[in-house]
């Protein structure tokens, strides 16, 4: 996904579509950057200045606005993403390295928020996040543009890798260690491979959410899910239950 974008990283902020009098304004708005001589502002945050929420919501409510408005992701440059939240492309670039850490993070924003889990707990924490995989999938289902944006990342290779890396893979390792600790609790079954297990949580849930858009959602399914796995699915007294 790489085009005009590097030649844009080398033009910092100025791309003759802002006053002097705005470039100013960036400069001293609390986003980090300290202006130098000749009008552009320095790569990287001034020590211990905050940068500018402000700032960092216009931006990612540009993309969305642009999302909204038809374009699609591989589209935008980070030129017309700047142009539309009205701030300079430095001050993008103090934020992301490039558009697929700053579409992730628009991702991200859109998507309910992950619950915190205790750390903790076995059981009780692998419910919360499967709880919040099928809050995610009903938020897909609900929104449009979100289920445009998964549409259009799944075909861009980069950009899914990155999601995968910073967002997917941190989560596997979240219900990795719920697993782990649930089978040193002696809730689950110390006999298996931990990702086995974990697939065998994660997997009808995803079935539901992905591969089965029309399929229900009710409130007590991640319930559901951990009470079948744990009594098993053969019926109780059969040969199937006692092996």
């Amino acid at each position: 996904m790489r085009d005009q974008d590097d030649g844009e990283r080398d033009g910092g902020e100025h791309d003759g579509t802002r006053s002097g009098e705005q470039d100013r304004h960036d400069a001293g708005a609390g986003d980090g950057g300290a202006a130098r001589g000749d009008g552009a502002q320095d790569p990287e945050p001034r020590r211990g200045r905050p940068r500018s929420a402000a700032a960092e919501r216009a931006i990612l409510d540009a993309v969305i606005t642009l999302l909204e408005a038809g374009e699609p992701l591989a589209g935008l440059s980070i030129e017309r993403i700047a142009r539309t939240a009205g701030v300079g492309k430095a001050t993008i670039y103090r934020r992301w390295t490039g558009k697929e850490e700053l579409f992730v993070d628009v991702v991200r924003d859109m998507e309910p928020v992950d619950p915190p889990v205790s750390g903790t707990e076995g059981l009780a924490d692998l419910r919360v996040m499967l709880e919040s995989l099928r809050t995610r999938g009903l938020a897909q289902r609900s929104s449009v543009l979100l289920h445009n944006i998964f549409a259009q990342m799944k075909s861009h290779p980069k950009l899914w890798d990155e999601y995968s890396g910073t967002v997917i893979a941190p989560r596997r390792e979240l219900m990795l260690a719920a697993v782990r600790r649930a089978v040193a609790a002696g809730e689950l079954r110390d006999d298996l491979d931990v990702e086995l297990i974990d697939d065998l949580f994660v997997g009808p849930m995803l079935v539901r959410t992905v591969h089965r858009p029309d399929a229900p959602l009710p409130d007590d399914l991640a319930d559901r899910i951990i009470a079948a796995l744990v009594q098993g699915l053969a019926p109780a007294g059969s040969t199937a239950a006692r092996a």
